[in-house]
């Protein structure tokens, strides 16, 4: 037979896991502290201590500065589904690999990427590619949360979102410290997720002011995460050479393939 005392010992614990799980929901749910009042430090006993809340605020506030909003947030390795990639069909262009083989490759890659942050800050980054709905955003974003949660600073950005935000910023009286201060953030944030960089109508503008980005981070040794459409030798097209040199020299490079739409998939299975 047990110990009363152990018995009561750990119902006491399982209730204060249960009460730090309620409270870590009302923080990042957005709900003030009821424990702290939202003073970062509560009384207990005439003892002060640290509140949790400044832990889970500070998550909540790298999340928000990494621009990841929404269903984003719950884009994560665990999610990541392999059944959408085929074990039959396969790349018979580059790799010779089927298209199931070719994603695990780029996950695992992925995870290793994030890895590496850990440690060096100033690895080489990835460049993934592949057709609509292949996974490229849900992975990057699955990058993006992994490393939020380690502490890292992120930040998410769809490449023509970037562009209309800078170009908006010119309606401004303060436009040009409105435009560099967009710029400077994604040069220096510690890791940079450019997603959709595809077959846009790029100008000389949006061409400078990428290759202005890319070039900083490359010269500082910033790793960045970027997503296309489009293989490297076609971006080029559209970008030019010395900013797709640049890609190659900082990023590995990675594919996704499918046959169909994932999204498409999806929406399927949920009419379902």
């Amino acid at each position: 037979m047990q110990h009363v005392g152990r018995v009561i010992n750990r119902v006491i614990q399982a209730g204060e896991r249960a009460s730090e799980k309620e409270h870590k929901r009302e923080i990042s749910s957005g709900e003030n502290c009821p424990r702290c009042r939202g003073q970062g430090i509560y009384l207990e006993n005439g003892v002060a201590h640290r509140c949790s809340c400044m832990k889970q605020k500070a998550i909540n506030n790298r999340f928000r500065h990494a621009n990841l909003v929404g269903r984003m947030r719950e884009y994560t390795f665990e999610k990541f589904d392999f059944r959408f990639y085929s074990p039959v069909l396969k790349d018979t262009e580059v790799t010779g690999l089927s298209y199931r083989d070719i994603a695990v490759r780029t996950f695992e890659a992925a995870k290793r990427f994030v890895e590496e942050v850990k440690v060096n800050p100033h690895c080489r980054g990835l460049f993934v590619c592949g057709p609509t709905g292949s996974g490229k955003t849900f992975l990057a974003a699955a990058i993006a949360n992994s490393l939020i949660l380690n502490g890292h600073q992120v930040l998410f950005t769809v490449v023509p979102d970037l562009l209309d935000e800078i170009k908006a910023t010119y309606d401004r009286p303060d436009s040009a410290y409105r435009e560099m201060e967009l710029i400077d953030a994604a040069r220096r944030v510690e890791v940079l997720i450019l997603d959709d960089l595809g077959a846009h109508n790029y100008t000389d503008w949006t061409r400078n002011k990428i290759y202005s980005i890319l070039n900083f981070r490359l010269n500082h040794r910033l790793p960045a995460v970027i997503t296309s459409n489009l293989e490297l030798a076609e971006l080029e097209e559209y970008l030019g050479e010395r900013t797709t040199s640049r890609i190659v020299e900082m990023c590995r490079v990675y594919r996704l393939l499918v046959d169909r739409d994932i999204r498409y998939l999806i929406n399927q299975t949920r009419e379902r």
